[in-house]
């Protein structure tokens, strides 16, 4: 097109519109680093339900620098996350904030969820090299992803775990209070087994996992919780033989991080007794772009998958299935790997995933 084509065509409002919207991304960027810290740091459990306080008093209260914390209440006041008092020059937090930021908002805490900014962030530089060079980047080099994967599977997983998530499979709960063998594949920090394994001290639970630092986690957090009925150890899960089964399997939030997803699928088969349930929560979200325009977190997934959950395969000379996969590559991969797919459901707890109960 000649140039004067293009600069008839130039449309001045919508260019006006873009950059505002530049401006309020570069705003929500930078406040959703303070509202991390802010989970980190427990300021906002401190300020939960308090009467409003200077700086001095809620550092103090904290166990903090007063000059941070004055300077992180800056960045809530001009973000409209707390409220301020210019001539008490006190901080509020409003309780319909609180129920969205705090530990007891829980499965709702939404500040746990943007310390992945700054985790994904730290990796920036090696994301670029990928890029040109090809290749993944790898597990160990995420500082603190474990950590803030269990706490993610706390809120998407634990907080629902026996109210909403076993109520999906008909009569399990019977079943697991007369005891049978579960098995959790990709169990990470085992938070979600650990909670079943209180819950149903008749069943065994074994959980397993690639990586050695999660095992660690879980396994020190059963023995301080003093379980007998629960088991972790190292695995990788496409080289399961089938030579131990299972009445119940469990995937959370995995299979679209294997280097091997279908692999992993059939083996997760082998290892499934007849009659057995396969339920495997992974990201609501379709195989097709155009359908995700309207998905409400959709930047955020495929930033995730770029960031994280494709490289990590792509570092092991995987699929790259990435975070965005979608219900119908994920139903089509459940069929060639063996499973019956009864029912797919969302669940009120859990906006970003979905449960897809098979056998």
């Amino acid at each position: 097109m000649c140039t004067a084509c293009q600069a008839a065509s130039f449309d001045s409002n919508q260019a006006d519109a873009f950059a505002e919207r530049m401006l309020e991304v570069m705003n929500s960027t930078s406040l959703a680093f303070m509202l991390s810290i802010g989970h980190r740091t427990g300021l906002f459990d401190t300020m939960d339900g308090a009467e409003p306080m200077t700086s001095q008093q809620l550092a103090e209260k904290a166990g903090l620098s007063e000059r941070y914390v004055r300077e992180w209440l800056g960045a809530m006041t001009v973000g409209r996350i707390v409220t301020y008092d210019p001539e008490t020059q006190t901080y509020s937090l409003p309780a319909e904030h609180a129920a969205y930021l705090t530990r007891a908002a829980r499965p709702n805490n939404l500040a746990s969820t943007m310390q992945w900014f700054s985790v994904l962030g730290a990796i920036e530089d090696r994301i670029v090299d990928v890029f040109q060079q090809g290749g993944g980047v790898r597990y160990e080099e995420y500082n603190r992803f474990h950590e803030v994967m269990a706490e993610e599977s706390d809120q998407s997983v634990v907080a629902g775990l026996l109210e909403h998530i076993i109520p999906l499979m008909p009569e399990m709960r019977e079943k697991l209070e007369s005891g049978i063998d579960v098995l959790d594949a990709g169990c990470g920090g085992g938070r979600a087994l650990i909670a079943l394994a209180e819950a149903f001290p008749n069943s065994h639970f074994t959980g397993m996992d690639f990586s050695e630092q999660g095992i660690g986690m879980a396994q020190q957090e059963a023995n301080r919780r003093g379980l007998k009925n629960v088991t972790f150890m190292v695995q990788d899960l496409p080289l399961l033989d089938g030579s131990k089964q299972f009445d119940l399997i469990t995937t959370f939030d995995v299979i679209h991080d294997q280097a091997k997803p279908a692999e992993t699928l059939a083996a997760l088969r082998r290892s499934l007794k007849p009659g057995g349930t396969y339920l495997m929560q992974d990201i609501r979200a379709s195989s097709r772009l155009e359908k995700n325009l309207d998905h409400p977190v959709a930047p955020m997934l495929y930033t995730i998958s770029t960031m994280h959950c494709m490289t990590v395969s792509l570092a092991l000379g995987g699929a790259g299935l990435g975070t965005v996969w979608g219900e119908e590559l994920a139903r089509d991969m459940l069929g060639e790997a063996g499973f019956t797919v009864h029912k797919v459901e969302q669940l009120p707890h859990d906006f970003l995933n979905s449960y897809f109960v098979c056998s």
